[in-house]
């Protein structure tokens, strides 16, 4: 059961939050997870990008969101909690990023993806000393934790959710420390929203980074709300009818907010 005083800090957010939602002026259009798939093949098909090269630049993007709402005077210990998939890749190129920040991550990655670049990504972690913490560590490490970072399904997921993704999820809605989602809450229906009941039905993130573009289930979300991946191109915009964020001077994330009604 979640406590009571964890119950307001999820949901009961500051005027200053609820006003920014109100008052954001840009306006994103959020896009679906077939037309997400597709830009993606667009980017490597037509636009001569490698899936390393978008996942570095999504990481990147996913430290820079940390370091905006959560410097290093704020704490170190930040635990990236990755799943198999491309979201996951995001995190550990996050971690990597927050290493050379001044940060002390870890990563929580119970469900290895297969595929030769995250071995090479892991291999770039062992480098820097990034320790991976074993599934009998996971809950002592989160009780120490200052951010966790949840990477661990993005737009592409559809579930249920399987061991031993319930267990991890229910421990992120009742952690004392934020939670900085990259591109979805996980376990979150990426039209619908969060799941009715069961875990994930009570996960709100304090912070979620939308990587190329918002997804239909943000209008769900309360939190404070980011934009990244510095990488598209107008024509490619244009295709998927998305506006490109006014990214400022050198940053790969932009702070929008969504309305009342839950219009970007």
């Amino acid at each position: 059961m979640i406590r009571p005083a964890l119950f307001v800090r999820r949901f009961a957010f500051p005027a200053s939050i609820r006003s920014y939602h109100r008052s954001a002026s840009m306006a994103l259009k959020a896009i679906s997870s077939k037309d997400a798939a597709s830009l993606d093949e667009d980017l490597i098909g037509t636009g001569g990008f490698s899936l390393d090269q978008l996942m570095e630049l999504a990481g990147l993007s996913v430290s820079q969101a940390v370091y905006r709402v959560h410097p290093p005077s704020a704490g170190k210990n930040i635990l990236v909690i990755c799943g198999p998939g491309n979201n996951g890749g995001d995190g550990l190129v996050a971690a990597r990023h927050l290493a050379q920040y001044g940060y002390s991550p870890s990563i929580y990655y119970p469900k290895e993806g297969k595929k030769e670049l995250y071995s090479r990504l892991k291999t770039q972690l062992s480098h820097l000393s990034i320790p991976f913490v074993a599934p009998s560590d996971f809950q002592s490490t989160l009780a120490k934790t200052s951010l966790i970072v949840d990477a661990i399904f993005g737009f592409s997921f559809g579930g249920p959710l399987r061991d031993p993704f319930p267990d991890i999820i229910s421990a992120m809605e009742n952690a004392a420390a934020p939670v900085l989602a990259v591109d979805a809450p996980s376990s979150w229906d990426i039209e619908q929203g969060p799941p009715k009941d069961g875990p994930g039905s009570r996960f709100m993130p304090e912070y979620l980074i939308s990587l190329t573009a918002p997804k239909p289930c943000v209008k769900f979300y309360k939190g404070r709300h980011f934009v990244g991946g510095r990488f598209l191109t107008k024509d490619i915009a244009g295709k998927y009818g998305l506006d490109l964020p006014q990214y400022q001077g050198l940053d790969q994330v932009v702070e929008v907010g969504v309305d009342d009604e839950g219009r970007l």
